[in-house]
């Protein structure tokens, strides 16, 4: 589809001029400037109206229509009536707009991808290079029907992420909430108590109602502290060195890191795979599939294998120099899937081997932090049990002396 360039340039008498011209590449533009007498300068394709809507489209929106898209074209239904059929099935306001927006652009005689690259927000990268290879390589269903087995298997482990990140951050707040309000409520009465008799306090119970003094003082100071730290985790991850350094931060983290990188690793291969198979270019695939593996220390790593496969190396060459992100077991079946001549179907196969080394990560996890916050609420609350107690125990021998 032409596209409408913005250039400046230089008329042969050495005026300055500029323009929008219509044409199917740069190429064409500079020659029909030069026919005209014209010295290009400057020449960049003009950005394309994008369409401001509000309201969010979830991953599952996406993958309905995907899903029953790519079962309509498959029967043989053209585009429009595909869309007419499914925009009365969108519940989704907002959803149902771009849809009516991208079929009426598909009327004027614009391409499938070309009407999805004006809603970015819905449409990823990703989706846009895989509808247009489908298109120019004349198996759109097949392609759409791929795309909605790649979305319904990255929410699935966005899923599986989701809870092995969520379930042990709240279990561990209700622990650390137990434990505040018992040492700024309760232990305050005791230590009052124990004031009035004047007696000497075992060791014990002076660490407790100590510790119970500072979080009653200074207990709005940590929890600002904690807000602090996660609004400028938040601000920081906003940047690009900022989300490079948390990213390799997370990574190092025993047991949650190994299941972010694997979960990164999934991500990854299923894209590249994916993409592979649709038919987009190898450099294409392998940029949009770093961007999509969810972390930005793989994404750099990945970005910078770009230039090695120019170079001519193949994907296993380059995996085999970036072991420290890349396992063994990975640059393995890539280079079984190389051999083979299916390297689309083996990436797609490491994601599955990846998705449950998450699941088994994910549970082993879990099994090992419920019995460890069991251990470390019995420990905590049964040292402040004690140490209340001693002095009532010692009140109590002090007693029976006297009597």
């Amino acid at each position: 589809m032409p596209a409408i360039y913005i250039w400046k340039g230089r008329t042969e008498e050495g005026n300055l001029v500029s323009g929008e011209l219509e044409a199917e590449s740069e190429g064409e533009v500079i020659l029909a400037l030069r026919k005209n007498g014209i010295i290009p300068r400057y020449i960049r394709e003009k950005e394309e109206r994008r369409v401001i809507s509000f309201g969010k489209v979830s991953s599952k929106d996406l993958l309905f229509f995907t899903r029953q898209f790519a079962t309509l074209l498959s029967s043989g239904v053209p585009i429009v009536q595909a869309f007419d059929a499914l925009i009365g099935q969108i519940k989704n306001k907002t959803f149902r707009k771009i849809l009516i927006q991208m079929r009426n652009d598909i009327e004027k005689g614009a391409s499938l991808a070309d009407a999805m690259r004006r809603h970015p927000k819905v449409f990823s990268t990703l989706f846009i290079n895989m509808v247009r290879a489908g298109e120019e390589g004349g198996m759109l269903d097949k392609v759409l029907q791929r795309m909605a087995d790649y979305l319904e298997k990255m929410i699935k482990l966005k899923r599986k992420i989701i809870g092995a990140m969520i379930y042990p951050s709240l279990v561990i707040a209700i622990a650390v909430l137990v434990v505040a309000v018992i040492m700024i409520f309760v232990i305050p009465t005791f230590a009052k108590l124990f004031g009035e008799m004047g007696m000497d306090l075992p060791l014990p119970t002076k660490i407790t109602i100590g510790l119970s003094n500072f979080m009653a003082s200074s207990g709005i100071f940590i929890l600002s502290g904690f807000i602090g730290l996660f609004i400028l985790i938040k601000i920081t991850r906003k940047t690009d060195p900022g989300l490079l350094l948390t990213d390799r931060i997370l990574l190092k983290i025993p047991i949650l890191g190994v299941i972010l990188q694997k979960a990164a690793l999934s991500r990854f291969s299923r894209t590249l795979g994916t993409l592979l198979g649709s038919g987009v270019p190898i450099l294409t695939s392998i940029e949009i599939a770093g961007r999509a593996c969810g972390n930005k220390l793989i994404e750099m790593v990945v970005m910078e294998m770009k230039d090695e496969i120019t170079a001519g190396k193949s994907l296993t060459e380059t995996f085999k120099g970036k072991s420290h992100l890349f396992p063994p077991v990975f640059t393995q079946m890539v280079n079984v899937g190389e051999s083979t001549g299916a390297t689309d179907d083996m990436l797609n196969k490491i994601s599955d081997f990846y998705d449950e080394e998450v699941d088994n990560a994910v549970a082993n996890l879990m099994s090992m932090l419920e019995p460890a916050l069991i251990v470390f609420l019995g420990v905590t609350i049964g040292f402040i049990v004690i140490s209340l107690y001693l002095p009532i125990f010692k009140l109590g021998e002090v007693v029976g002396k006297g009597g």
